[in-house]
């Protein structure tokens, strides 16, 4: 899909992988209106992984839909991968989020009735890529995350870290150059969730992606090159 000029970017510049300035979102419960963001902004550059914390119901959820092109912002400018993402149609967000953000969740959604390998083979063929291709770059990934031995497994018969591996194997599957992760260790056991920490920040590393990763674990956030704390609608460095 091309896109209008007012929102193309150069392929070869260089610059943030993730850009949000002066977002807004405000819900209304009757008459009532919440205004969750007031102008929140924030930069995440490839290579670097960012920690992005604050209390319970700050809106940390809802900011990092909109940084995946998942949700609109009321107000603001939203840029993945240099695309000024805010003028866009919802297909061209669409085809965005396709080529260049993976998620990973607190719960994993893996489909139950596909094993560990066709789900991490069905979003590449979503995005076009021969089943052969997928198949060769799912069992690569699977391979890295430890879970060579339980390709055919569906994910009842794996446990909670195993099916986070899966999740996480999936999130990079299309090579996104964002990568954005609510509470991925926040159904975990601590050791689980540390082998799973671990696994996850490598991977960023090695791809060279950036990554907007929400938690409430304090002691992960600091192992993060970055901290953004989200309280009253804005973004802080902590």
């Amino acid at each position: 899909m091309s896109f209008p000029a007012a929102v193309q970017t150069d392929p070869a510049a260089k610059g943030p992988a993730l850009a949000m300035a002066g977002i807004v979102r405000v819900f209304r419960q009757g008459s009532e209106a919440l205004h969750i963001l007031r102008g929140a902004a924030m930069t995440v550059n490839p290579g670097e992984a960012v920690a992005l914390v604050g209390p319970s119901g700050a809106g940390k959820s809802t900011l990092l839909q909109i940084a995946g092109l998942l949700e609109k912002p009321d107000d603001g400018e939203v840029r993945v991968a240099g695309y000024n993402c805010s003028a866009m149609t919802d297909q061209q967000r669409t085809t965005v989020r396709r080529r260049h953000v993976g998620f990973v969740y607190q719960y994993h959604h893996l489909l139950p009735e596909f094993s560990a390998l066709e789900n991490v083979i069905v979003p590449q063929m979503i995005a076009g890529k021969p089943r052969r291709e997928a198949k060769e770059r799912a069992e690569r990934l699977l391979a890295h995350v430890g879970l060579e031995q339980r390709l055919s497994h569906r994910p009842a018969r794996l446990s909670g870290g195993e099916q986070q591996r899966v999740a996480i194997a999936r999130a990079l599957a299309n090579r996104p150059l964002l990568l954005i992760a609510d509470e991925p260790t926040g159904n975990l056991d601590p050791q689980t969730a540390d082998h799973v920490f671990d696994m996850l920040i490598d991977m960023v590393r090695r791809g060279g992606l950036a990554a907007l990763i929400a938690t409430h674990n304090h002691e992960l956030a600091r192992r993060m090159d970055r901290i953004l704390v989200l309280r009253d609608g804005l973004v802080t460095e902590a």
